[in-house]
């Protein structure tokens, strides 16, 4: 049984620690609103972007010469896996979440017989996926000094996947990243973005006019599809942003309710420990009264 000092300590260490969750809840919290605004700001503008090559695209799919981007090489044997997470911890499963969806689908890729690589960005992703795949990691950014992700950040990582495709590194790029609902549901998400791959919604959305392009498709194209790419990664990491928020403060919540339970644990030994020396000496006072 421990001892009355080691209870106190164990009851000032615990109160401690969950000062710190307490107020690293609150500091996510207060950075959540924004991560949050800013994530569902840059959705309509994704979602467009999709829309307008769905509609564009119609002229020139089939077509010799159309854009690699938009028809890809004519393999899928190289693959590139974009994976976007976290640069910190203290987030319960939210990093481990994306990496364990981009390293099933490697696996399952490999098992096929396909040539694999990495392009980590974010500190937490590379340490997971490094364990088991350092020979593939071919790239690796992070941004952990940058206080405010934007579309800077984001063309810096799309400007080195268009060099791979362009040095033929990679035939298909599959993002990966947290697509953002609520503060308790972050939802692993992975989205092909070379060849650019136009979803139902997105062609049902484009399809809806027809439109005369000046210049013609083909040179809009050629200044879209390498944008959709760094618009594509910007919502990722702006999507990220604010599950990692809505994570960890989910996360510190729970580390704060559990060091409340542990320090009604320790209280209650303490007083037990406590009641039980003090009957103790209490019997022994007694006992040597009545022998004097």
């Amino acid at each position: 049984m421990a001892s009355l000092k080691e209870l106190r300590n164990r009851i000032a260490s615990v109160k401690a620690t969950q000062k710190i969750t307490k107020a690293m809840q609150m500091v996510a919290a207060s950075k959540l609103r924004r991560a949050q605004a800013a994530a569902e700001a840059a959705r309509p503008y994704a979602e467009k972007m999709s829309a307008v090559l769905a509609n564009v695209s119609r002229a020139v799919v089939g077509q010799d010469g159309a854009p690699k981007l938009m028809v890809g090489t004519g393999s899928d044997h190289k693959h590139l896996l974009l994976v976007c997470t976290g640069e910190r911890g203290l987030a319960g499963a939210f990093n481990s979440s994306i990496a364990r969806l981009a390293r099933d689908h490697a696996n399952r890729l490999i098992r096929e017989g396909k040539d694999v690589k990495f392009f980590c960005v974010g500190r937490k992703g590379y340490d997971v996926l490094r364990r088991l795949f350092a020979s593939r990691i071919v790239e690796y950014m992070e941004f952990r000094a940058v206080r405010n992700i934007g579309f800077a950040e984001a063309e810096k990582v799309g400007r080195r996947v268009l060099e791979l495709f362009d040095e033929g590194q990679f035939d298909v790029c599959t993002l990966y990243f947290s697509t953002y609902k609520s503060v308790i549901s972050q939802i692993p998400t992975a989205k092909q973005i070379i060849p650019a791959e136009i979803s139902s919604e997105a062609a049902a959305a484009g399809g809806l006019a027809s439109y005369e392009y000046e210049p013609d498709e083909e040179a809009i194209l050629t200044d879209l599809l390498p944008r959709n790419v760094s618009v594509q990664v910007l919502r990722a990491m702006l999507e990220n942003n604010a599950g990692f928020y809505g994570a960890q403060m989910n996360a510190m919540d729970n580390a704060t309710r559990n060091a409340g339970d542990m320090i009604g644990r320790y209280t209650l030994e303490y007083n037990r420990t406590r009641q039980a020396q003090i009957t103790k000496e209490l019997i022994e006072i007694i006992s040597g009264a009545e022998a004097v």
